[in-house]
């Protein structure tokens, strides 16, 4: 019998298939089966108009066979069949495929899903099997070929018997195990069902197969062995079903099972998209975090189909970081189930599909934040952290996206709100959004520039949370409105008559703040009087530049390589109606050097009141027991 060789480059590209494109083995069973799907695919249709096919949808079926000590794995169709001609054409020669002709030729158009192609999926099986037989008889033809080949050495094609009818019967002999490869695994019929769950479980003709089941029963010590046929695909996805159709308990039973989730999910999205992108989409919420959501282990991503067979376990090309909790599948006809991961990178239709995901999420929060506000802010509790960074590392890109979905503790009522919620009930004479930083609300509580702030009315969002002041500063403005620090260096919360007398009273104490900046030069860059303080004596507030008193606490915080600190510029200011501004004026005049203690024990006070901590604490302590005597 003559060896005939691969045509074209087919050697080349088996091996660079068998090498490169495919890293995981276990997906030459799905490619096989959505071919075998794709020839029972194209006899359906057939007798849809062709009443001599004398079959119903229900005849149709793959069935799956394992001999162990063969070693061998068979796979058989009872769909349309090839001839030697399509043998040839689609067998002898990689990535070409019978299944766009079929569908060209009988004018198809979108109607009919033809999933499989013969072509590269096919020759996966090259990466298991070291040698292949194909044994089909084709609708309409009295006589059966037989291809076989053991790779790139070449095929042969024989007129052979095949008793059972039309059909295709692939069998595969397996590679034998090596140190890293376990082909045996193969051989496993509950491996198989495994794998067929995980990658076919939607192919719409069932997948059968003789499983072996063990039974021990009580008082006897042999086991009972069970073998009996069983379907092992469900056939029906869930996303394909009109919304009718299903219960919550349906999707909440698919979520637990297919993500392994022990709680139900907040909610989920389902949609169906048709047009220049169509696919099926069924997103779920969690209404916890995985242990490992917040560390570099995390790994995102849906689950990525073409027509019911998985393409992808994981694409996380479909979901931006900032909605990495999001769980589900996307399923889309017009993706090739051949698509490598760096094609995907740059596949057009993916990146529309994002596009529409991303705002079909942002949507579905709106909405849950509407009509379930306590279960929002459950779910905010748990992911809202990475809405901050995605504003943040985006640097501002993700603004428009992410803005309306953020909350914050307020000085309202001691709730939780969003930035349009804090907007719409601004008092008219009230030109900025105002925001405080600490390690709690109770710290806040505490921090003396929030007085006048509350004074006037204003509510003030707070920020206890690392990533908070990074995103605002990232976000700006909000509906026109600038955020504004309460640690800011003007408040811009005084009349014009306040600010006239400030300024005077500065001017006429010029001379004692120079000296007082002098005795901590290195830690301020001002000592000024404070138009924000009302009964504190003392407060440091952010004096210009890029870093602010909660960004030097935050990045110091951090493992620094190099061990330098970060340093905000910083002023002290001294509150005009306290006693102590009056010893301050005693002092300049009378005792520059008990001036200069107090200075630093003022300055040391300041810290401690926006919880950092002090340069020098036996410094502090020696100032405070020479006070005290």
């Amino acid at each position: 019998m003559e060896t005939k060789q691969f045509k074209a480059e087919s050697k080349r590209l088996l091996d660079m298939m068998i090498n490169s494109i495919y890293t995981h083995k276990e997906i030459f069973l799905r490619e096989v089966i959505s071919n075998a799907s794709d020839a029972i695919d194209k006899l359906y249709f057939k007798s849809l108009t062709d009443t001599s096919v004398g079959m119903n949808k229900s005849d149709f079926a793959i069935n799956l066979a394992v001999d162990k000590d063969k070693r061998t794995l068979t796979i058989s169709d009872n769909g349309i069949g090839m001839t030697e001609e399509d043998l040839e054409n689609n067998l002898g020669t990689i990535a070409n495929s019978g299944s766009f002709a079929f569908k060209k030729d009988n004018d198809l158009g979108d109607d009919v899903d033809i999933i499989g192609q013969f072509g590269v999926g096919f020759y996966s099986t090259f990466m298991v099997a070291k040698e292949v037989t194909v044994v089909t008889k084709a609708y309409g033809s009295e006589q059966a070929y037989k291809w076989q080949s053991n790779g790139v050495d070449g095929y042969t094609v024989e007129p052979c018997e095949k008793e059972d009818g039309v059909g295709t019967t692939i069998t595969l002999l397996m590679k034998d195990d090596t140190d890293d490869d376990k082909y045996s695994t193969y051989l496993d019929e509950h491996q198989i069902q495994s794998l067929v769950k995980k990658y076919s479980d939607y192919i719409r003709f069932p997948i059968r197969m003789e499983m072996e089941h063990t039974h021990y029963h009580e008082g006897s010590e042999e086991p009972e062995v069970h073998k009996a046929v069983e379907t092992l695909n469900s056939m029906t996805p869930i996303w394909k079903k009109n919304k009718n159709e299903l219960k919550e308990e349906d999707y909440n039973n698919f979520y637990v099972e297919k993500f392994f989730d022990y709680e139900p999910p907040i909610t989920h999205i389902h949609s169906k998209n048709e047009g220049i992108c169509t696919y099926d989409a069924l997103l779920y919420i969690p209404a916890r975090a995985p242990f490992d959501y917040y560390s570099k282990d995390y790994e995102k991503g849906l689950q990525l189909y073409s027509s019911g067979v998985m393409i992808m376990e994981k694409c996380a090309d479909l979901l931006p970081d900032y909605f990495s909790f999001v769980k589900g599948v996307v399923d889309s006809e017009d993706l090739s189930l051949n698509i490598s991961r760096e094609l995907l990178q740059h596949d057009r239709q993916l990146k529309m599909i994002e596009k529409n995901l991303e705002k079909a999420i942002k949507n579905e929060l709106k909405k849950l934040m509407k009509n379930d506000r306590e279960k929002y802010e459950k779910f905010f509790k748990v992911f809202g952290l990475q809405f901050k960074f995605g504003i943040y590392q985006s640097y501002g890109a993700a603004n428009e996206m992410l803005q309306d979905l953020l909350m914050f503790p307020s000085s309202f009522e001691g709730k939780n709100v969003t930035l349009d919620e804090y907007v719409e009930r601004m008092k008219e004479d009230q030109k900025n959004i105002y925001y405080a930083c600490g390690e709690s609300n109770e710290r806040i509580e505490k921090l003396p520039q929030l007085e006048k702030v509350k004074e006037k009315g204003y509510e003030v969002l707070y920020c206890t949370q690392d990533i908070d002041e990074f995103a605002l500063k990232v976000l700006m403005k909000y509906k026109d409105k600038e955020f504004k620090s309460i640690s800011d260096a003007d408040l811009d919360l005084d009349t014009e008559e306040e600010k006239e007398q400030a300024k005077k009273l500065d001017e006429e104490n010029k001379d004692m703040f120079e000296f007082m900046q002098k005795a901590i030069a290195d830690k301020v860059k001002t000592v000024r009087l404070s138009k924000k303080l009302k009964s504190h004596p003392v407060c440091l507030s952010s004096d210009g530049g890029p870093i602010t008193i909660e960004m030097e606490k935050v990045l110091n915080a951090m493992p620094q390589n190099n061990g330098e600190k970060v340093k905000a510029e910083k002023a002290l200011e001294i509150n005009p109606e306290h006693p102590i501004f009056a010893k301050l004026k005693e002092l300049f005049e009378s005792d520059k050097d008990k001036l200069g203690d107090y200075t630093k024990l003022l300055y040391d006070q300041a810290l401690l009141i926006e919880g950092m901590s002090i340069d020098d604490p036996v410094e502090f302590a020696n100032l405070v027991c020479a006070l005290m005597c």
